[in-house]
């Protein structure tokens, strides 16, 4: 038996998708596999995505949520996808949320404790916005959403999975070459079809390599 923990924020959670979300598409593709597979294959997803997370809010929540969930002698993966609210623009301090220093520090220490029950850690990276929208942001007086410090954040993601030799599942060059504008709900939040697509990239990924 596998268990999938996916931890992350509103995207990951799947707000306002009337089909769930990508991760839920996830678990219905595996949920299938276990079926199609008479049970001979095990698979169980969990959705740990909580609206407005960082890197900070996983790393403090992370032992909490896991330990409930393992089981002796099985295989646990984990995928982790936080940098856009880290990454958000507070006018008032002229700064990001979190600083790049703060987030590549907090985002090590939720790497630490995942390799403390798994050796399959994966990290997702986030999907751009559009700033017309989000900037500034309209349910977050005085915050803007910024596709530069996105950027910043997710490359920050990416040089994290190679120092830390784990996975790095790449969303924001897909997204930029599929006209990601007309897949955002809200400017910020990916429509039905953006949650499709980041399901479709995750779940390649995961299958090219061995993982599921």
């Amino acid at each position: 038996m596998t268990q999938i923990l996916i931890f992350g924020d509103s995207i990951t959670y799947g707000a306002w998708d009337i089909e769930g979300g990508w991760v839920q598409r996830l678990r219905k593709f595996l949920d299938k596999k276990v079926i199609d597979s008479n049970y001979e294959e095990y698979f169980l997803v969990y959705n740990l995505g909580v609206d407005g997370d960082t890197a900070e809010g996983v790393l403090k929540r992370f032992e909490a949520e896991t330990k409930p969930r393992l089981w002796p002698d099985e295989e646990t993966v984990f995928i982790i996808s936080v940098g856009g609210n880290d990454s958000v623009f507070v006018h008032e301090t002229n700064k990001t949320k979190f600083s790049p220093e703060q987030f590549k520090e907090n985002l090590d220490n939720v790497i630490k404790l995942a390799k403390k029950h798994s050796k399959k850690v994966i990290l997702k990276g986030e999907t751009p916005v559009d700033e017309s929208k989000v900037d500034p942001v309209p349910w977050l007086e005085g915050h803007s959403c910024k596709n530069q410090y996105i950027k910043q954040f997710d490359e920050i993601v990416k040089a994290v999975a190679q120092e830390n030799k784990v996975h790095f599942i790449n969303v924001y060059e897909k997204f930029e070459k599929a006209d990601y504008k007309k897949l955002l709900a809200d400017g910020c939040h990916p429509t039905t079809e953006g949650h499709e697509l980041i399901f479709k990239i995750v779940k390649d990924y995961l299958i090219k390599n061995k993982i599921v």
